[in-house]
């Protein structure tokens, strides 16, 4: 082919793929690259809330029907959650570095009010999380990629001085202001508390180290009389945190070598109970503690782990300290035969409570220490019987009561909570001494109206305004979990009708507010066998 006939032929190329504004690309490798280029490619977003004290982080944390993942709902504005870029219909990936998608939405909730007043959220919007979803593409390994390759978590280490002293020098990091190296000596305290050559210094005895000169860490090492607690972290990983422009919070780190763990143990009930008695008595600064005292020998609480002289800490996730003595054994023996405690020794919550932390981040899982009794069933054939008559169904009398509330200084006095996947709302916890106590509400029971209003097949955010809107006076229809499933399934209506009259109702609110009536311990505290 001779050159003029190549850029012929070449000429002839230009005019057929040229681009014409009003027609578009005819070309379609180009239209290819193209589209290739604006493939969609959803990335998660960091959302840092931070909260003064006695704020709430002002956002809803929901589980819907037809809908995957913990959704983000009712954002407060101005509120923190609303100034960290949440947005209405996020899904919920990761809090603090731990991923969430796979936990259960109470296990979510609890990690969100231990982590203190200020959290750092992984979250993907509500298009791109379905679109992720659709696609089957992994939740965890898209969480893992924004962190980047390399990453590790920072470390609690718990240094505890020897002969030779901490073991570390802290020097500043040259030109970069308010940030610290760490150099361990050689297999001293500091190096065996797990402190690395190279680590930077974030976080020491509770301060952050960024808004300490040299000279003030310095005095605060020479002055530590026997033990010393710090948060490091590798420089590389800390490259990861400022270029996602996330703080580096002790909530998310490694703490295998803390001194002290609160134990989650799970018990199983016995002929005789869990076999531990529960004290209410005063603590340091003049709190209120629940302590767990006589743990019976050979008994679930024994088998179980509990142990003498520790404090009650959680009843199956829900924190015991704003919750009056009764009200803990209330949740107890409302959880039947199994019940999941949380313990820990007064010394550790004083360590924890020193450090400005929650002792609940740093729970140990322990397995049930009773064994599964497997019955032996016979192979021999049973002779035959004549058919028996089906006995009648046991009656229950299902407690429906009509709650009159009057908003207090901190609002109704009550919380509400939904079974995931599951419509209907129940009061998840009462507060003592309020409103919602004083008007008959139980931890437990199941709403059924709000203000006259049906809403047994309504969702918790549309409950939760059905009861804003009702203004200072909130009436609340509401029946006991059992008698509520016996209505159910007997077909039978949830109404005061034939089951109580309003008089009735009254008087059995005001005779059920009064406390649980317990053994009477020392005058510092009451006593219940468990």
């Amino acid at each position: 082919m001779t050159s003029v006939a190549v850029l012929l032929d070449a000429m002839e190329l230009t005019k057929k793929f040229t681009f014409n504004p009003k027609k578009g690309i005819d070309n379609p490798v180009m239209v290819t690259a193209d589209e290739t280029e604006r493939v969609w490619n959803p990335t998660p977003r960091v959302c840092v809330l931070r909260r003064e004290e006695k704020e709430t982080f002002g956002f809803h944390l929901r589980v819907e029907r037809d809908r995957q993942g913990h959704v983000i709902r009712l954002l407060d504005s101005p509120g923190p959650a609303a100034r960290s870029g949440l947005k209405d219909g996020d899904r919920l990936l990761e809090v603090n570095e731990v991923f969430v998608e796979n936990l259960e939405h109470t296990e979510v909730a609890r990690w969100i009010q231990v982590s203190g007043s200020q959290i750092c959220f992984l979250v993907l919007d509500e298009k791109a999380y379905e679109q992720v979803v659709s696609e089957g593409r992994d939740l965890r390994e898209m969480a893992k990629a924004a962190r980047g390759e390399g990453w590790r978590p920072p470390r609690l280490c718990h240094i505890r001085k020897d002969a030779h002293g901490m073991g570390f020098n802290i020097l500043p990091v040259e030109g970069e202001k308010g940030k610290f190296a760490v150099s361990p000596v050689k297999r001293g305290a500091a190096e065996r508390a797990g402190v690395r050559k190279g680590d930077h210094l974030i976080w020491i005895d509770g301060a952050m180290a960024s808004e300490l000169t040299h000279s003030a860490i310095s005095k605060m090492v020479k002055k530590c009389s026997s033990h010393m607690t710090v948060l490091v972290i590798d420089s590389d990983t800390e490259k990861s945190y400022a270029r996602r422009k996330m703080p580096i919070l002790p909530a998310m780190a490694d703490a295998e070598k803390m001194p002290y763990r609160p134990q989650r143990l799970h018990l199983v009930m016995g002929p005789d109970g869990y076999g531990f008695l529960l004290r209410q008595e005063k603590g340091g600064a003049g709190r209120t503690v629940h302590m767990v005292r006589e743990v019976d020998k050979g008994s679930p609480a024994e088998l179980g782990g509990v142990k003498e002289g520790e404090m009650l800490l959680e009843v199956n996730g829900e924190s015991t300290d704003p919750l009056s003595h009764e009200d803990v054994v209330s949740n107890i023996r409302q959880s039947g035969q199994q019940v999941t405690l949380t313990t820990m020794t007064p010394q550790g919550y004083d360590f924890y409570t020193k450090l400005g932390l929650s002792p609940l981040l740093f729970c140990v899982d322990v397995p049930s220490a009773i064994p599964e009794v497997k019955k032996e069933i016979p192979v021999t054939p049973k002779p035959a019987v004549p058919p028996v008559e089906p006995q009648e169904e046991v009656q229950i009398n299902p407690n429906v009561r009509r709650c009159i509330l009057e908003r207090g200084s901190a609002g109704f006095g009550f919380h509400l909570g939904c079974v995931q996947q599951k419509p209907g709302t129940f009061i998840s916890q009462v507060a003592a001494g309020g409103p919602g106590q004083s008007s008959g509400l139980f931890q437990g029971d199941v709403v059924v109206e709000v203000n006259g209003q049906n809403v047994e097949k309504e969702s918790l955010e549309d409950v939760i305004m059905h009861v804003k809107r009702g203004g200072e006076t909130l009436s609340l229809l509401v029946v006991d979990q059992k008698g509520y499933d016996w209505l159910k399934q007997n077909g039978k209506p949830v109404t005061l009708n034939k089951l109580e009259t309003i008089s009735e109702v009254e008087e059995s609110v005001s005779s059920s507010a009064e406390p649980a009536r317990v053994k009477t311990g020392d005058s510092d505290g009451q006593t219940l066998s468990i």
